[in-house]
C-alpha cells in the first residue's frame, strides 16, 4: 500500500519560509518521479513541483519558480519542499504525490499578509 505522509505545514507571515517533508513507503520510492501538489481555497489541484527519480531534474510551476526548491533523499525515502518568500496566494493544502491519484493526506500552509 502506497503511503505518503506530509508534514511541516503551518501558519507563516508574508515573506517567511517553511520546509515540507514527506515520508514515503509501500513502493520503490527511488524508482519514481515525485512531486508536490496543492489545492488553494476554491481552486483545483495543481502541480507545484516535480523531481525525477534520481533527483537530477526538477520542474516548477511559474508561480513558485525562484522561491520553492524540491529535493529528495532516496536513502531515506523522503521528499522535501523548501518554500521561501511565501505569499498569501501560496495558502493551500500541500500534498506529496506519486501521481494526482496517489497522494498523501496533505499539510496545511497558511500565509498571512
Amino acid at each position: 500500500e502506497v503511503q505518503l505522509q506530509a508534514s511541516g505545514g503551518g501558519l507563516v507571515q508574508f515573506g517567511g519560509s517553511l520546509r515540507l517533508s514527506c515520508a514515503a513507503s509501500g513502493f520503490p520510492f527511488s524508482s519514481y518521479r515525485m512531486g508536490w501538489i496543492r489545492r488553494a481555497p476554491g481552486e483545483w489541484l495543481g502541480w507545484v513541483s516535480l523531481i525525477d527519480s534520481a533527483g537530477l531534474s526538477t520542474t516548477y510551476a511559474d508561480s513558485v519558480k525562484g522561491r520553492f526548491t524540491i529535493s529528495r533523499d532516496n536513502a531515506k525515502n523522503m521528499l522535501y519542499l523548501q518554500m521561501n518568500s511565501l505569499k498569501p496566494e501560496d495558502t493551500a493544502v500541500y500534498y506529496c504525490a506519486k501521481s494526482i491519484q496517489e497522494r498523501g493526506q496533505g499539510t496545511q500552509v497558511t500565509v498571512s499578509s
